[in-house]
């Protein structure tokens, strides 16, 4: 039993181990990257951008998407309004995230997986667009900033 034991621990060890593997060397050309996407919404063009940074060893670093918004006939960005864009309560509704997340909740959550998986090859697609099953805490539709984000890593392979 305490042969069993110590072999069960040492397989979580290694599983538990292998997981918080810190990448250290990535496939793409030092540098800070943009690129945009432009879309149209309630007959109102808007402009999605992603600034990529990448450092020396090639590996992603950082990752920021934000969107242009025109709220109360003032031109700013969703990640500025914050709470202001009003989408907690949709999200709610919607069912998928238990008390809803505002858009730049979301849109960090997609920030993050960028980074943790080293670029978009994680995205689905279908014949509505993107498809982002494969995490969780995101309802937003999300083609203009996947857009955005592959603009800007076009640049820097």
């Amino acid at each position: 039993m305490k042969k069993l034991l110590v072999v069960l621990v040492a397989i979580i060890s290694l599983l538990t181990l292998s997981g918080c593997e810190k990448i250290t060397e990535g496939s793409y050309k030092e540098g800070t990257y943009m690129g945009s996407d432009t879309f149209t919404s309630y007959d109102k063009k808007y402009v999605t951008t992603a600034v990529i940074y990448v450092d020396s060893n090639g590996v992603i670093k950082s990752c920021y998407i934000d969107s242009t918004y025109i709220k109360d006939n003032i031109n700013t960005t969703k990640k500025v309004l914050k709470d202001n864009y009003g989408m907690k309560e949709t999200s709610k509704n919607i069912g998928v995230i238990e008390g809803g997340k505002e858009w730049y909740e979301q849109v960090k959550v997609i920030e993050d997986k960028v980074l943790e998986e080293q670029g978009l090859d994680w995205v689905k697609y279908d014949e509505t667009g993107t498809k982002l099953d494969s995490i969780s805490g995101v309802t937003i539709s999300a083609d203009s900033y996947i857009r955005a984000v592959d603009n800007a890593l076009k640049q820097a392979k």
